[in-house]
């Protein structure tokens, strides 16, 4: 079953002096987050960014379908700590995405920890969604 999610903003003023809000989403986790251009290309000051959002919801994607893949091998992680950071370039976008995940999975391989975390980044459905970003680069360290 298809299940859609929707967020909320509103917007005031030009690109360069205007400010912006996530005034709400579906699920009610959050809302409230004030945006601007000044907080997307220079200093965030106390607000987000839609790309500090991209990285969230990466790294939570990713966490997610490699906590899948993990288990289904039988090594379900006993946890996964994981970091998207999106590179934003005025006049560009989005130019690069480096993901970090460290985990511990009992009785795992290096190697096969490794491959699980490729396999989940490349087929995550945040990852699909950002199929046009020119480098998406991915560390994964499985813990002792």
């Amino acid at each position: 079953m298809a299940t859609d999610r929707k967020a909320e903003v509103t917007w005031r003023g030009d690109l360069m002096s205007g400010t912006g809000r996530v005034d709400s989403v579906t699920s009610g986790a959050f809302g409230g987050l004030d945006v601007s251009w000044p907080a997307r290309s220079e200093e965030p000051n106390d607000m987000t960014s839609p790309e500090e959002l991209i990285a969230a919801a990466h790294a939570t994607c990713l966490s997610m379908a490699l906590s899948g893949g993990l288990a289904k091998e039988g090594h379900a992680p006993e946890q996964l700590n994981t970091s998207a950071t999106v590179t934003f370039q005025p006049g560009e976008g989005i130019t690069k995405i480096v993901i970090e995940v460290t985990g511990r999975a009992p009785g795992m391989e290096e190697a096969a920890f490794e491959q699980a975390a490729e396999q989940a980044k490349e087929n995550c459905p945040v990852s699909k969604a950002l199929a046009g970003v020119p480098e998406i680069s991915l560390n994964a360290t499985l813990q002792g």
